[in-house]
């Protein structure tokens, strides 16, 4: 049987085709697949109805005027999907700020006649869901047994981090930050992640869309430790995003105690796929720095107040 031709409209998809030993048969991609690298040399069918590189508050505000009007965020290129001949396309339907829909999709072949490339929509809610949709988009790729084995191995990982992290001197009280301006908790599977680590996560819900925060509320409950990570944002600019609101937070635990780590929200935590194994070591390394080496530290994250890897003086939880 000839290998399927696919079209992965998720960062996350692009990575479980990839990590099932399935690269070739991508044949598109998002215009945010950019992992593994090689992949941005896809042709890219997505792309964004407003300036992805403008403040948080711009972004948002833009946001809510296209879904208020009815609108998508992004916009799928039917010429060239049509092009490229799919026959499966990788969507989702967890969220429609987030990536393209399967509304978007439909939309960009109801001129099709015959030959309609089979949809497989993900909505992954918590990181059973995760693990879930790794083993349909596997099935949907005819590599059911590859997606036994990678779930396997991923599900495996984090029972291991898990019962290293188990035995932690302390549970510290977590905040995570989804977005600075307006302010969002983080929620869906990050809040298992923090538990999992070893943490106590202070507002997201797991399994609940993230919700949105005030600062009276994160004042008042006064984190151990705040976890700052954007979604969409890489660590530079999760970095200057948050300066300018560092100074409202002055007064919090975490802040006075040098207890503020920045993340790349961008390449972990925000994408549903096998990388969420990494990010629950990012979040073992920031919450429980004497039982889990720094490997991360430096790429994946760093302390607000501009630790180094390794540099001395670094503070233990």
């Amino acid at each position: 049987m000839a290998s399927p031709r696919v079209v992965s409209l998720l960062p996350s998809t692009t990575e479980i085709v990839c990590a099932l030993g399935l690269r070739d048969t991508l044949v598109g991609r998002s215009h945010e697949c950019d992992f593994p690298k090689g992949v941005e040399a896809l042709p890219p069918l997505t792309e964004p109805k407003l300036d992805a590189d403008a403040p948080s508050r711009v972004i948002d505000d833009r946001v809510r005027e296209l879904v208020g009007e009815g609108l998508s965020v992004y916009r799928v290129d039917a010429d060239r999907l049509r092009e490229l001949a799919p026959d499966v396309i990788l969507t989702q339907t967890h969220c429609e700020v987030c990536a393209a829909s399967v509304g978007d999709v439909e939309a960009a072949l109801q001129d099709w006649v015959g030959g309609r490339p089979e949809i497989v929509a993900l909505q992954p809610n918590t990181l059973a869901d995760v693990w879930d949709d790794v083993g349909r988009a596997a099935a949907a790729l005819g590599a059911a047994s590859a997606g036994d084995a990678l779930r396997a191995r991923l599900t495996d990982r984090v029972t291991e981090l898990g019962e290293r992290a188990a035995g932690g001197a302390s549970r510290p009280r977590v905040a995570t930050i989804e977005w600075i301006d307006p302010w969002m908790a983080a929620g869906n599977w990050v809040p298992e992640l923090v538990s999992i680590a070893g943490g106590e996560e202070l507002f997201g819900s797991a399994g609940s869309h993230s919700p949105w925060l005030e600062l009276d509320a994160l004042r008042g409950a006064d984190p151990d430790t705040l976890v700052v990570m954007p979604c969409g944002f890489g660590l530079e600019r999760t970095r200057s995003e948050f300066a300018p609101a560092a100074g409202a937070l002055a007064s919090l635990r975490a802040v006075r105690e040098g207890r503020v780590a920045l993340t790349d929200g961008h390449q972990y935590f925000n994408r549903p796929g096998p990388r969420l194994v990494e990010s629950l070591e990012i979040l073992c390394e920031i919450l429980q720095p004497e039982r889990f080496p720094a490997r991360h530290e430096g790429a994946g994250w760093e302390w607000l107040d501009g630790r180094l890897p390794g540099e001395a003086g670094r503070r233990e939880g």
